[in-house]
Formats: C-alpha cells, structure tokens, sequence
C-alpha cells in the first residue's frame, strides 16, 4: 500500500492593507482588515482547517492547513471596502512543514461588470519545512476601479 505524505501548512496574522500613494514621495498606509486567527470564525473553506493554539507566531494561535494533495484554502471575505486608486497589500505569516511543490498566499478581487481577478506571491513562494515567514502580494487598483469583494 502506498504511502501517503501529509503536508501541513500554518497561517497567523492576516492583514489587508490600502497604500495610498500622494505626487510626493511620502507614502500613506491604513489597516483596512486584521485578522489575529485566534478562532475559526470567518474562515471560509473548513475541510483540513483546524486551530493550533500552541504553535503561533503572536500568540493567539494559528490555523493548521493538513492536506495531502495540492489544495486551495479560501480565508476570509472582507466585503466591499470602498477603495479605488491605491495598491492593496494582503500579508500573512506562514510556517511549513513537510511541503512538497509551493506554498503561497493569494488575494482575489471581485469588480461588477468585470469579473474577478486575482494576484500571488510568486516572488517568494515556501517549499520544505519553514519557520515563519512573512509573504505579501500587492493589488494595484486604478481609479474607478473599486473591488467589491
């Protein structure tokens, strides 16, 4: 019988975070969301999620993504958050262990009459075992273009 590995996945500290760049050089940042994953609550997708509370890295806990298989975990859905003209900067702390292929956040974004588009963090992308690490992906939103999800 073959042997099948498990791979598993953590996340903690989710943000969303609107930049909002002026014609000078200096640059605004607002929290838009914070998601400290102390709980299940608004997590999306359920199957192979489970709640760690003592492997964190700020202490209120992680989820534990367990999968054997390449799979897609949808988060959390932050509605509309009426913004346009700005870059969208989604983060997250990741560990790993025992992941074969790659591991790497994604943000996506609902525009009506459009569709939906997404955006990845290709540039630093977890394989193996890691211990935390930070990733972002970053949406650049033009002006009248306002995601609703």
């Amino acid at each position: 019988m073959p042997t099948i590995k498990r791979s598993v996945l953590y996340f903690a500290c989710l943000s969303m975070v609107f930049v909002a760049a002026c014609s000078t050089k200096s640059v605004e940042t607002t929290d838009i969301k914070y998601y400290p994953i102390d709980s299940l609550d608004g997590i999306i997708t359920k199957s192979g999620v489970q709640m760690d509370e003592k492997i964190t890295s700020d202490g209120n806990g992680s989820l534990r993504i367990t999968t054997s298989k390449p799979t897609t975990v949808r988060l959390y859905e932050t509605g509309d958050i009426d913004i346009e003209n700005a870059r969208l900067i989604y983060q997250a702390k990741l560990r790993t262990e025992g992941i074969e292929g790659q591991v790497y956040i994604e943000m996506w974004c609902r525009f009506p009459g459009k569709g939906e588009f997404f955006s990845r963090a290709l540039q630093s992308p977890l394989s193996g075992s890691n211990e935390w690490r930070s990733q972002k992906t970053p949406f650049f939103l033009k002006k009248g273009e306002n995601p609703v999800t």
